[in-house]
């Protein structure tokens, strides 16, 4: 939970930019502290954190690796240049070792399977 880079390269004297509010399927839930209001690229010690709407349905899940870097993300929001509308849409983001991002795409049908409890609290997933 600390900056960019910087726990993931072994500096562990980071400070925490994220307080825990809760737990989600087993997530931690975080919720930035001050002006911050996304999650981390990087994890301190756990392997997902969550961030949540306010009817407790999921906004962002991110993943991190052994070394406690950002793999995986996915959001829930509108993606104009992959669906060609502005309706909020379930879609991944994967990410490399320079936090490089890729361009969102919409989850497969496997999964769609693997994640589904995550997906379904406000029913957007079908």
């Amino acid at each position: 939970m600390g900056g960019r880079g910087t726990y993931a390269s072994g500096n562990t004297n980071t400070p925490f930019l994220y307080k825990k509010v809760g737990i989600f399927h087993g997530v931690k839930v975080l919720e930035g502290i001050g002006s911050l209001h996304n999650l981390p690229e990087e994890s301190h010690a756990s392997a997902a954190y969550a961030k949540l709407f306010k009817d407790g349905s999921l906004q962002m899940l991110r993943f991190y690796d052994q070394d406690r870097y950002l793999t995986l993300e996915i959001g829930f929001h509108c993606e104009p240049k992959l669906t060609g509308h502005n309706n909020p849409v379930y879609h991944i983001h994967e990410y490399t070792r320079n936090f490089e991002r890729s361009p969102a795409r919409l989850l497969r049908a496997d999964e769609v399977e693997k994640y589904r409890k995550f997906l379904t609290l406000k029913g957007h997933l079908k």
